[in-house]
């Protein structure tokens, strides 16, 4: 039985480019598939037929060598062409084949294949760097430099990886393609080439200051512009600031995480502050004015009303902190402590003690409550 013709098994034009042949063999192959066609006898012949085609037509010199003789270019010891059924001068690459079909039918799912199975230089990872600032710098924001201990790129071989511009060579384990496969039975497992680390090249040549790495080590001095309003927690990304890929490979990038020190006088709760401000006993009971300080390190003059109690608290509007992404500053809340005095003098608890008997009308304690409870305390030492 003679043997069709390889183009007419693929559905391909005569002399068609070798990207065409691929994309004939792939759909063909998927349609004839066994797996496909299970109901088909004459399915896993076709597909062979069409496998036995697509070795020939890929490789340029057996395709001219095609072209000029068709089949007789492989018979008759004029070269070790493919066998009926069988791959070039032997088995066929069955296992491939089907590779390549399980690509396709999968390949979105699994992530597919990255530029025909090589992977791409290898980015570099990530870096955190923790950065503390005071809580006037959050109020303020600040242009701040810091220094970050990192990988960059080899100046000795500008990253390449190879001594005096050496170029790299092809692997030789996985051939160029980044992956290996390894077939049992009908299936074929694909894994990243553990010569070359998926890269598809080695470096015979490698460069004595990385080592063939295409990087070093090294501290580098970065600004970075710490915006008003961060708190614990803001997180700030600079692109293309972390560690440098290997062989030439995109850098990763530097994410700067912020931590607020406390404050010896506020407490901030989101753009709110607190804070307690002493006052004498005297300001409390009969009012007055006081100056308290502000973040922005100013102070603000605050009136005491007469008879605050301690534990009051005031409001200053807009005498908070920013917020991050604009908007309207927060509020500061002052809570007084009214000052007992200590370390009287004669004198003056002669004149507390008068005080005291002059104001029992308007004295807390003279209230009917505080009555009832030292006339029950008083019963009970009884």
């Amino acid at each position: 039985m003679s043997k069709r013709d390889y183009y007419d098994v693929l559905g391909a034009k005569k002399g068609a480019s070798a990207d065409e042949l691929k994309k004939a063999y792939r759909a063909k192959a998927k349609e004839l598939h066994p797996d496909r066609n299970k109901d088909d006898p004459t399915a896993e012949a076709k597909f062979k037929e069409v496998n036995e085609a697509y070795e020939v037509l890929k490789d340029a010199d057996k395709k001219a060598a095609y072209d000029r003789y068709g089949h007789a270019a492989f018979e008759g010891g004029m070269g070790g062409g493919p066998r009926p059924g069988g791959g070039m001068g032997g088995n066929p690459d069955f296992a491939s084949a089907f590779s390549d079909v399980f690509d396709d039918l999968f390949g979105d799912f699994m992530g597919g294949r990255q530029g025909g199975g090589r992977q791409r230089a290898a980015r570099g990872a990530d870096l955190r760097y923790n950065l503390r600032v005071s809580l006037e710098d959050a109020f303020s924001g600040l242009a701040k430099t810091i220094n970050v201990p990192t990988s960059v790129a080899c100046g000795q071989c500008n990253g390449t990886g190879s001594e005096g511009g050496s170029e790299p060579t092809t692997c030789p384990t996985c051939s160029g393609m980044g992956k290996v496969r390894a077939t049992q039975g009908f299936f074929t497992v694909e894994r990243t080439c553990p010569t070359c680390s998926g890269l598809g090249q080695i470096i015979k040549n490698p460069c004595g200051k990385c080592h063939g790495a295409g990087r070093v080590q090294k501290e580098r001095a970065l600004s970075v512009n710490i915006p008003a309003g961060v708190e614990t927690g803001t997180r700030i990304r600079l692109a293309g600031e972390g560690e440098a890929g290997m062989r030439g490979g995109p850098p990763g990038d530097l994410y700067i995480f912020i931590e607020v020190e406390p404050h010896k006088i506020f407490e901030r709760e989101g753009t709110e502050l607190h804070c307690r401000v002493p006052v004498s006993m005297t300001d409390a009971a009969l009012g007055g004015d006081i100056e308290v300080p502000t973040i922005d390190g100013g102070r603000s003059r605050v009136k005491i009303p007469a008879g605050s109690q301690s534990g009051r608290q005031m409001r200053l509007r807009g005498k908070g902190m920013p917020a991050l992404r604009g908007g309207v500053a927060g509020d500061m809340f002052i809570e007084l402590a009214v000052e007992t005095p200590v370390n009287l003098t004669a004198r003056q608890k002669e004149l507390l003690k008068e005080f005291d008997e002059l104001s029992e009308d308007n004295n807390p304690e003279s209230s009917s409550f505080f009555s009832s409870v030292k006339n029950f305390w008083d019963s009970m030492k009884g």
